[in-house]
């Protein structure tokens, strides 16, 4: 699938890779069932990354709900207020190359939580992976608030990202989200949950 990526020396994830192509296959045979009838699988298909959100702190599974996830079209953030659904949007995200912007979003949130000691750090790390001209995972702003951001993260107080933090949901807002929503990768899963409360 593409925006995978694997290391060479991980065979669990490996066999993750396997388990979605036999489910891609499954997918063809079935149209209804998408992907099978194993949410669980069919979820760590689409999304590797979501196990945490999968479990409770209990360890017991949590499934999504066909609720859940028709709530998350109703807002975007209705979608990011839940663990699972930052999971299935970024991996979309992932699809089209813009990953950075859920990840600079979720950074800015978890940036706000922090103790006023370790603000100058994460403010600095935020900067240079997401906000820097020449950053890793550079998100689309303009100059000026590239700029403006840069003197704001050398003093840094809690609210420091909120500006640019605003610009990035309402550019997710505007555009990924709406094609999101109108994704396989969105529809599948709707589909498949719809389809099990059915039964």
């Amino acid at each position: 699938m593409p925006g995978f990526f694997f290391s060479h020396n991980n065979m669990t994830e490996l066999n993750g890779k396997e388990d979605c192509k036999l489910a891609e296959g499954k997918a063809h045979k079935k149209k209804q069932k998408a992907f099978g009838a194993d949410l669980k699988s069919y979820l760590k298909c689409m999304v590797p990354h979501i196990e945490s959100g999968i479990k409770t702190s209990s360890s017991r599974n949590v499934m999504l709900s066909a609720e859940e996830v028709i709530q998350w079209s109703q807002s975007l953030e209705k979608l990011l207020a839940s663990q699972s659904g930052q999971g299935v949007f970024r991996e979309f995200l992932k699809s089209e190359f813009s990953e950075e912007n859920i990840e600079f979003w979720l950074a800015c949130e978890d940036y706000k939580k922090t103790k006023s000691d370790h603000l100058h750090g994460k403010a600095e790390r935020i900067y240079e992976e997401f906000v820097q001209s020449d950053a890793v995972k550079q998100i689309n702003i303009d100059y000026q608030m590239r700029e403006a951001t840069a003197k704001k993260a050398q003093a840094p107080t809690h609210t420091s990202f909120d500006e640019v933090q605003k610009t990035v949901y309402i550019l997710m807002e505007r555009d990924s989200y709406p094609r999101f929503l109108k994704s396989k990768s969105y529809l599948n899963l709707l589909n498949q949950l719809q389809s099990n409360t059915s039964k």
